[in-house]
């Protein structure tokens, strides 16, 4: 079949990574698949799929995110395939209308639990008629299925409607095995010396809360620990006045963005996810995958994926992380337990487990099931 992904960007992201991961191994099963971005900058993530799948297309729409006009760029593309399969917002409401310029199944991941848009009165009947046009929406985990039903409403929750059949829940997954067998980056083990890194991999977005880790590093051994925040966003320097503000800064390595994460993993120590929300969280598995203990905050779409293996702590408890921290780091045994129940957890979300979901979909769209 063939297929046409779409979203806003290449940039770093747990959305973004999915894709290309998940495009080569599409077109591996056969199918026709290409890539349509919103704004078409260059970015590290789209030199590595142009590289290693060079018979993708890549359409470049512009160089924003709400422009109408990529409505129509839209609609004389999405024509010439058979499923179109939208990431993030303004592509979900833009191929949504383009659709009325031809005839497609319509797919969509909902990949978190929360956005500000739900908390507009105002914007639900948009979005209800949005999320009509779709023929089914993913949910990339069981509390963004939950979260989304709830906000819908109506038929989206009676079981025996044609709406809620049209949405389910495949979660997330990472190549485990290529994350688990990297060799770490020898220029971060000469950097941290003796320390213990701390790795956070994450944009500094609003759902991120890099805030508590650095807090965190406050109360932490000057000589033993250091930060490592790999991503970067909006709220890049807000966190770096923080740092300096704590008086951490020397101790915070800021990596930017880096499409090696397997390997910065694996120079790591203790990988840590302090967030405000997720859906489910990329960051997390490969975390898990790593053989690294994994700590999370306590909330939804982290929660469900790290408790009873990882450790979760309070959310923005920064005094709670430090003494878990601490904890890893003086009990090597039970550093060593965490560590190997997080990998037998990364397992259970492998990216092939994924990949073949998402093809059920589509064949279940197209007849072939």
């Amino acid at each position: 079949m063939k297929i046409l992904q779409v979203i806003t960007s290449l940039a770093m992201g747990g959305a973004e990574m999915l894709l290309v991961e998940m495009i080569p191994r599409l077109r591996a099963m056969g199918h026709t698949v290409d890539l349509a971005v919103f704004n078409g900058e260059e970015t590290p993530l789209m030199e590595k799929l142009r590289a290693e799948n060079p018979a993708v297309k890549i359409f470049k729409l512009g160089h924003g995110y709400y422009y109408p006009l990529y409505i129509l760029k839209l609609g004389r593309i999405m024509h010439r395939y058979d499923v179109v399969h939208t990431h993030n917002s303004s592509p979900q409401l833009f191929a949504a209308i383009a659709k009325v310029l031809c005839s497609v199944e319509l797919v969509s991941t909902e990949h978190t639990t929360s956005n500000r848009k739900r908390a507009w009165k105002w914007y639900a009947p948009i979005e209800s008629w949005m999320y009509g046009q779709y023929d089914h929406v993913i949910c990339i985990s069981e509390i963004a299925e939950q979260k989304l039903r709830e906000y819908m409403g109506g038929g989206w929750l009676d079981e025996t409607s044609d709406k809620y059949k049209r949405i389910s829940t495949i979660n997330n997954g990472v190549d485990v095995a290529a994350i688990h067998d990297a060799r770490a980056d020898e220029e971060l083990l000469r950097l941290k010396g003796d320390r213990q890194a701390i790795l956070m991999v994450a944009g500094f977005r609003e759902a991120k809360d890099q805030d508590t880790l650095v807090r965190a590093l406050r109360l932490l051994d000057r000589e033993r620990f250091e930060v490592w925040f790999a991503g970067v966003g909006v709220r890049q320097e807000a966190v770096k006045l923080l740092a300096d503000q704590l008086g951490v800064t020397g101790r915070v390595r800021f990596l930017g963005m880096r499409t090696d994460i397997p390997c910065v993993l694996k120079a790591a120590d203790i990988i840590v996810m302090s967030s405000h929300w997720e859906g489910l969280s990329l960051s997390n598995i490969e975390g898990m995958a790593s053989g690294r203990p994994f700590v999370a905050s306590d909330v939804n779409g982290l929660r469900e994926v790290t408790d009873g293996y990882g450790i979760l702590f309070p959310h923005q408890d920064a005094k709670a992380l430090a003494n878990i921290i601490n904890l890893l780091y003086e009990d090597k045994a039970y550093y060593n337990k965490v560590a190997d129940a997080c990998y037998r957890r990364a397992l259970q979300y492998d990216i092939n487990k994924m990949v073949e979901g998402y093809e059920l979909v589509y064949d279940s769209l197209l007849g072939k099931l």
